[in-house]
């Protein structure tokens, strides 16, 4: 579908500016929602023009069977049903499905909103059961050997021990790290400011090695007089840029591969290693919470799944009468 269709474009206009999604989340939906009109486009034999589009939008006519706007904006249940089904028949796994519905409802909720709509079918469709995964975690001596892949004998190579030790220490995401400047760095309360999902801020606290491996790039940096100005990125590339977050997992991939470790490992991994150790030793949920940046307390609490079942390990294997008879 090459022609764009200007209630779709709106909408991702949305996200960005108002609910202050990523590009890349953005991105995801837009697919979501093209496939949709896709689907509609070969459901109902539409040929789309971007004249007719956007004046379908202008006058609002959601009565219209003509254009593509005209369709969503009149959809109704069986045409989402209909959609389903046939996202069921090209073989989408669950959680596929569940993400693509999730969009629908969001684009729906959105349209609803602005009386773009007069009624929303999202609200009679379920979001199918899906078993949830557990997140991937790496124990504390594999966390270890990561950690001293890295030789902080030149800037590049301190550099990117800082972020590894800033990224275990922190629990912080790729795109956080990545998004650091020089004056989010509070050295002194040994602390970084953080900005998150929807560009909230928060204050996470480092550790002593993490902040001694930043220290240690900081001086390389200034060896070398690469420019870190407060509103100058923390963590730079050979240009003096910022690094991007790919950059940064194939960093980590990298020093997998010199550690000897799981090359699936991925820098989310870390994040989930950062949680599950903090719970395995007492750390209070909540707390963590915080710390992860976390809006929701459930999305926490998938990582007492994992302290649980290591629990449940430790005690099969140390108590006297834990096996079974």
């Amino acid at each position: 579908m090459s022609a764009a269709i200007p209630l779709i474009e709106q909408f991702l206009s949305y996200l960005i500016d108002e609910r202050h999604f990523s590009p890349y989340t953005s991105r995801c939906y837009g697919l979501d929602l093209r496939q949709f009109a896709d689907f509609i486009a070969t459901e109902y034999s539409i040929e789309i023009d971007a004249a007719a589009e956007c004046a379908a939008l202008d006058r609002r006519e959601s009565g219209s069977t003509a254009t593509i706007c005209g369709r969503l904006l009149s959809a109704d249940v069986e045409v989402v049903r209909g959609f389903l089904t046939h996202l069921a028949g090209q073989n989408y796994s669950a959680a596929t499905t569940a993400r693509k519905i999730a969009t629908l409802r969001s684009f729906h909720k959105w349209m609803e909103k602005r009386g773009l709509t007069a009624s929303n079918p999202m609200t009679l469709i379920r979001t199918p059961k899906q078993a949830r995964r557990l997140p991937k975690a790496i124990s504390v001596d594999q966390v270890e050997r990561l950690l001293g892949a890295p030789s902080d004998a030149d800037l590049l190579g301190a550099r990117d021990r800082a972020i590894l030790e800033t990224l275990y220490s922190s629990g912080i995401r790729v795109s956080e790290v990545v998004a650091i400047n020089r004056g989010d760095l509070d050295i002194e309360g040994g602390q970084l400011k953080v900005k998150g999902k929807g560009r909230r801020e928060r204050a996470v606290p480092i550790g002593s090695h993490a902040m001694g491996a930043i220290a240690r790039y900081l001086t390389r940096a200034e060896a070398e007089r690469v420019p870190m100005d407060p509103t100058c990125p923390l963590f730079v590339n050979k240009l003096g840029s910022r690094l991007s977050s790919r950059s940064v997992r194939r960093k980590v991939s990298k020093y997998l591969k010199i550690a000897g470790l799981d090359p699936d490992i991925s820098p989310h991994t870390i994040r989930h290693s950062f949680a599950t150790h903090l719970l395995d030793n007492g750390a209070d949920l909540r707390a963590v919470q915080e710390l992860l940046g976390h809006q929701s307390l459930s999305s926490t609490q998938v990582y007492t799944h994992l302290t649980t079942a290591r629990m449940r390990e430790a005690y099969d294997r140390a108590h006297p009468r834990a096996e079974a008879s």
